[in-house]
């Protein structure tokens, strides 16, 4: 007899077939024509920098050689992160802005899959700690005016990849905030200080979990560092911060 399970799956392989006849596969980030759903071109291939290590081991900024085990770039060394440990995908480059933007702001989240297990695979070590997986939030009319968070698309497709439960709800954004493009360092930790909390009926089941956190881009940490310390200060034993891109300074 045929499992129930093994008949979904027989199912989605059968849909996903007949969409490939129908819609020929396109790259993921430029539409060119590619071998299968969700890949990406030769060309937008080669344009992704993969981030690899060395790097930080607290924020993950990756270093030009290596420092040795257990090192810190000199900002964490100044002011270390209220996460324990942050890795993203790859560096923020023209093929990774293209996917993200495509995600973000451009109705792709037929994405989300695959990029999903791009993220699983650069914080395999992080979620086979974690207890549970949970999205950077939207403030509420953000979300109404784009329909979706992509942050909780990439957690979802996160949390089934990894066999992990998803949050969707853990942070709240108590107030909308401009906009963090642009900003300077110090102009993006204060447009979002105090704008996230986690509220007290999850703070009682958070006590001693570790959490990953997911975003898209991480540029200077100010988001998810706000967001890290409200679920620290909810009572969570540990977050870890695991993005798609990550903007490096000297690029």
């Amino acid at each position: 007899m045929v499992a129930v399970t093994d008949v979904s799956a027989l199912g989605r392989s059968v849909t996903a077939g007949l969409l490939e006849a129908l819609l020929p596969p396109r790259c993921m980030a430029c539409a060119a024509s590619v071998e299968a759903t969700g890949r990406l071109c030769a060309d937008c291939w080669s344009g992704i920098d993969f981030i690899t290590a060395p790097y930080c081991v607290a924020c993950g900024l990756p270093f030009a050689y290596d420092l040795g085990a257990d090192s810190l770039c000199a900002a964490c060394m100044a002011w270390p992160p209220p996460y324990a440990r942050a890795r993203a995908v790859m560096r923020y480059g023209q093929t990774a802005a293209a996917l993200i933007i495509g995600l973000k702001h451009r109705d792709r989240t037929h994405l989300a899959p695959a990029l999903g297990a791009w993220l699983g695979r650069a914080g395999r070590a992080l979620l086979a700690e974690a207890d549970m997986v949970a999205p950077v939030p939207l403030h509420g009319r953000r979300l109404l005016a784009r329909r979706y968070n992509q942050s909780a698309l990439l957690a979802h497709a996160v949390g089934r990849a990894a066999a992990l439960p998803v949050a969707p709800r853990l942070v709240r954004r108590r107030r909308a905030t401009p906009s963090q493009a642009g900003l300077s360092r110090a102009q993006r930790q204060r447009n979002v200080q105090g704008a996230f909390d986690v509220s007290r009926e999850v703070s009682a089941a958070l006590a001693g979990r570790r959490v990953v956190l997911i975003d898209d881009v991480q540029t200077t940490g100010a988001t998810v560092s706000e967001c890290a310390r409200a679920i620290v200060n909810a009572g969570a034993a540990q977050v870890d911060v695991l993005t798609l891109a990550r903007v490096v300074t000297a690029d």
